[in-house]
């Protein structure tokens, strides 16, 4: 746990430094490969990356949600694949353990994922139940064999991240198919090597490249009943929202360290590109551009860091981490979009790294919740406050 502000400063400065000397050099290699280097994954472990919000008590760095986004903020100049890395392990495939299993799945499976030895997917969506995700179809029948009581797990996920690296998938499956809404949906932790459980091809993207989804297949896969997190039925549906508000805010603040390093890309180019006998950043059209961007990119800083601490004093945040994820996300794709034009045609051109930032953040307004679903959530809530 680290509250020592000098302590937390020593960790932000070396993530500053990790991210500068190791991932930004590593960019094209990764863009080229579609693969993020051995040594680098490595590396992240061994800097404790992948249990940044895991308590101590099981080996993590059991950062809050302010130091955790502050982290973001840094390690997210580069491209987001990195992020990805150690994102579902550190956010969405751990959470549900941490907020709801019970203490044996906390001690069994939280120190093997702080350390980045076990990687973590969360298996939500699927091909007909995205933005409504209540509706999933994935079954988990309860039976009773010779070894037990278990649940036999049939269905199919969709653009599931780190599916082809994960050791264990936080799975939301139906246990009452009576129940057509969302009670009917349990968690359960899977180990991705069960029998049953076969991937998709990796799906080719328009960007992110070296962030891995593919579809994952359950087929009979058998899952031992105290598997199921908490260990009890009728709240997966719970679980993951909460986990979401969580996620919502984290991504956020990777759109916020993104947009940080485009808009400081679009900044040096517009001072060193002459036209007109001087630098394109004296015009005042350029100018604009620059000034809407670092407007837009500290409200949305603004935004994230006061969710952050609402969250972190026990305050319920769904509409303020739908409203970080809506805004922040469109941000980060208009100051994208503004960096191409500052640069004119070589934006266009892959040697100059925007046009990768272009097409790797137009993810951002729809994974976790497209920018549609965060207006439905923040209107939902503003209306039935309201009403109470």
């Amino acid at each position: 746990m680290i509250r020592d502000p000098q302590t937390f400063q020593a960790l932000l400065d070396s993530v500053t430094r990790f991210t500068r000397e190791r991932l930004v050099p590593a960019e094209n290699e990764v863009a080229e490969t579609d693969a993020i280097p051995h040594a680098i994954v490595q590396e992240m472990r061994d800097m404790g990356l992948f249990g940044l919000t895991i308590p101590e008590a099981y080996g993590g760095l059991e950062l809050t949600m302010e130091e955790e986004v502050r982290v973001l903020f840094e390690l997210c100049q580069t491209s987001p694949a990195f992020r990805s890395v150690i994102g579902t392990t550190v956010g969405i495939g751990s959470q549900g353990i941490l907020m709801d299993g019970t203490p044996e799945q906390q001690a069994e499976y939280l120190p093997r994922l702080a350390t980045g030895e076990l990687m973590a997917s969360f298996a939500l969506t699927e091909p007909d139940a995205g933005s409504d995700a209540a509706s999933l179809r994935t079954t988990a029948i309860k039976g009773v064999d010779s070894e037990g009581e278990h649940y036999i797990v049939n269905g199919s996920k969709r653009y599931i991240t780190n599916a082809p690296q994960a050791g264990i998938f936080t799975l939301m499956a139906r246990t009452n198919p009576a129940d057509k809404g969302a009670g009917g949906v349990s968690a359960f932790i899977v180990d991705a090597h069960s029998p049953g459980i076969s991937l998709g091809r990796i799906d080719r993207k328009m960007g992110q490249k070296g962030a891995h989804t593919c579809d994952v297949i359950f087929d009979n896969v058998r899952v031992p009943a105290h598997q199921l997190i908490g260990g009890v039925e009728g709240r997966g549906f719970k679980t993951a929202m909460k986990v979401l508000d969580k996620g919502r805010i984290h991504l956020a603040a990777v759109c916020v360290g993104v947009a940080r390093r485009i808009l400081a890309d679009a900044l040096r180019y517009a001072i060193e590109r002459q036209q007109f006998g001087q630098p394109i950043a004296e015009f005042q059209l350029v100018q604009a551009m620059l000034a809407d961007s670092q407007t837009e990119l500290y409200a949305s800083e603004c935004m994230v860091i006061d969710a952050a601490r609402r969250r972190d004093e026990g305050r319920n945040v769904s509409t303020e981490a739908a409203c970080c994820k809506l805004f922040a996300s469109e941000m980060c794709g208009r100051v994208a979009d503004r960096a191409v034009q500052i640069l004119g045609g070589a934006g266009y051109l892959a040697e100059y790294g925007i046009e990768r930032f272009y097409r790797d953040v137009r993810l951002f307004r729809l994974y976790e919740g497209t920018s549609q679903i965060q207006q439905i959530v923040i209107a939902r809530n503003m209306v039935r406050e309201a009403r109470a």
